[in-house]
């Protein structure tokens, strides 16, 4: 064991001194920054594109801190982690087919049950957010870049290495992955002795520490970056989104970094903050769900701009309500942090304490309401077009509505006693993670995909995406919804011995949400096909408004921008003979 750490030390040594001596060998890497001016020497929101110093290969995505590119890394490295937190979970449903032990043990179950979790919330969520944000928030505010350019490129490439240490210990040998849950409750986060729970307690700090970093960048850029024509008042709502999102991130990641670090101290130097003599277990419940709560509207309040900037472009007519959809945004961020005790309501809180909670937990409810109304509103009567990027946001509005009423009944205290702790709460809370929060990401990549490939995607594979994703979904998660309330724990690798409920129907219901998972794994790889094939081989469009938003006045900045980088590149393709750039469109 000594021999092989002293190994990887040595190889990391070799690998750091590498890098080093690449990247000072690098000719000007140090002075790179955004350009001030584009091909055409326009100034604002049209040199946003003009980095014509950037290095090539493999040295400008090591280099860049053009927020394009960084969005771009951004998102690539999300959908990575999304498919491997998807491969774990599939792996996980396959051994839940039969109720008993089939294809892996309890132990390796838990280690993905654990690693599927944070890999979702963490490595894809907060990620993919970001990746929407870097790209289109300076193009929607006509700003050149983000406000700390190089600071936007250190919190990205802190990402990767909290991966690797997240993931370590599948991969590293005599290191046990972590078994803890993504909840990490103590004392079993505390006193379980496999290493990899110490890699993956660091991971998540690097990956919070990224979070914050970009949060204080986006609201420095939102508030000092604003073109002289963006106002408050007329501040795309996706911005709105990001601005409250980054918001909580500042007030609920630091406070998640402290538990983080607090919990290494019990595992590793022998305090005592989270042992009975100390602070007791209850203590980790509260700062995890101080942050934890507040991490789910971290996670949809984006998605939720995104819908509310798609919607309006296929109904033909501006968001129904703009100004309340605004407030509840607000709202929302304000409401959620005081709910994070509904997780806890079998505890054995104070009862004052509970209703106090389970009333605001209640409340909170009303501002996602007053955002489903406007929705929907905003499509009633209006000239719809069922695009992959509308169907997408459809389906989120569909999810979201599901997710939330069974969140209003985790909310209420009678109901959660029976309902804690079973695949209740899984179904809700995969209701508003994969069947709003991820349709909304691929609502933003279809809808968005022109501009950074200058190409559209396959339509017929997107809505075979869309379809089978719907289906998946629903067939999986509305399972697992009964399965709660026929009384089925949830985080059992086998359940041939769960003393309530029917078995024979038990089985039934976690094959079928098994073959939805299977569903879903289909959707996915189309997707990926989708965009891999149109990526690469798909006809460059000549036209910057490819979903015909001048029709309805809907025309927004980001595809302005795009209209006219496109035009400089066929200037530029032509030898700066603009007179041919008319024949060509």
């Amino acid at each position: 064991m000594a021999s092989g750490q002293i190994a990887i030390t040595v190889l990391m040594g070799i690998f750091l001194v590498a890098v080093t001596a690449l990247l000072t060998r690098m000719e000007n890497w140090r002075s790179y920054a955004p350009a001030s001016s584009g091909a055409s020497g326009l100034t604002g929101e049209e040199t946003s594109y003009g980095h014509s110093e950037k290095p090539g290969g493999i040295a400008r995505w090591l280099t860049t801190v053009d927020h394009k590119d960084i969005g771009i890394l951004y998102g690539a490295y999300a959908l990575v982690a999304f498919a491997v937190g998807g491969i774990m979970v599939i792996l996980m449903r396959t051994e839940l087919l039969w109720a008993g032990e089939d294809i892996m043990s309890a132990s390796m179950y838990n280690s993905l049950l654990t690693s599927h979790g944070i890999t979702m919330l963490f490595l894809f969520g907060t990620p993919i957010i970001a990746a929407f944000g870097n790209y289109f928030v300076p193009l929607l505010i006509g700003a050149d870049d983000m406000a700390f350019p190089r600071i936007n490129a250190i919190a990205f490439w802190l990402l990767p290495p909290g991966a690797l240490l997240i993931w370590g210990g599948f991969f590293i040998p005599g290191i046990e992955a972590a078994q803890t849950s993504w909840t990490m409750y103590t004392p079993l986060s505390a006193e379980q002795p496999m290493i990899g729970a110490d890699l993956m307690i660091l991971g998540l700090h690097l990956t919070g520490v990224s979070a914050t970093m970009g949060a204080i960048n986006f609201i420095a850029t939102i508030f000092t970056e604003r073109d002289e024509e963006v106002t408050w008042a007329n501040l795309d709502i996706f911005s709105w989104t990001m601005l409250t999102q980054s918001g909580l991130i500042l007030f609920a990641f630091p406070l998640l970094g402290s538990a983080l670090v607090m919990l290494l101290l019990d595992r590793n130097v022998g305090t005592t903050f989270f042992a009975t003599e100390g602070g007791g277990a209850i203590l980790w419940q509260h700062l995890f769900w101080f942050f934890g709560h507040p991490e789910v509207y971290i996670l949809v309040l984006p998605p939720m701009g995104l819908i509310s900037y798609i919607i309006p472009r296929f109904s033909g007519r501006k968001l129904f309500g703009f100004k309340f959809v605004v407030y509840s945004t607000l709202a929302i961020g304000v409401l959620s942090f005081g709910v994070w005790a509904h997780h806890m309501f079998s505890t054995g809180i104070d009862p004052r304490l509970q209703v106090s909670f389970m009333a605001v937990s209640l409340a909170i409810a009303i501002p996602s309401a007053v955002k489903t109304f406007n929705w929907i509103t905003t499509m009633w009567n209006g000239k719809v077009r069922l695009t992959t990027p509308m169907l997408f946001s459809i389906g989120f509005v569909a999810n979201f509505i599901i997710g939330g009423v069974t969140g209003v009944f985790l909310a209420t205290i009678p109901v959660d006693y029976l309902l804690h702790d079973t695949y209740y709460v899984v179904g809700h809370f995969h209701y508003v993670i994969m069947g709003a929060i991820a349709f909304a990401v691929f609502a933003g990549i279809y809808y968005w995909f022109p501009i950074y490939t200058g190409k559209m995607y396959q339509k017929a594979l997107g809505k075979w995406h869309f379809w089978l994703t719907m289906i998946g979904t629903n067939l999986t998660f509305f399972g697992m919804l009964i399965l709660g309330y026929l009384g089925m724990p949830r985080r059992y690798a086998t359940y041939n011995l769960v003393s309530v409920g029917p078995i024979d129907l038990f089985t039934i219901l976690h094959q079928s949400a098994t073959v939805g998972a299977f569903i879903l794994l289909a959707g996915q790889l189309i997707f990926v096909w989708n965009v891999v094939s149109s990526w690469l081989y798909g006809q460059r469009l000549t036209d910057g408004d490819p979903w015909d938003l001048k029709d309805d006045g809907l025309y927004s900045r980001e595809f302005r921008w795009h209209d006219r980088r496109m035009d400089d590149d066929l200037v530029l393709a032509d030898g700066g003979e603009s007179g041919d750039e008319s024949d060509e469109q």
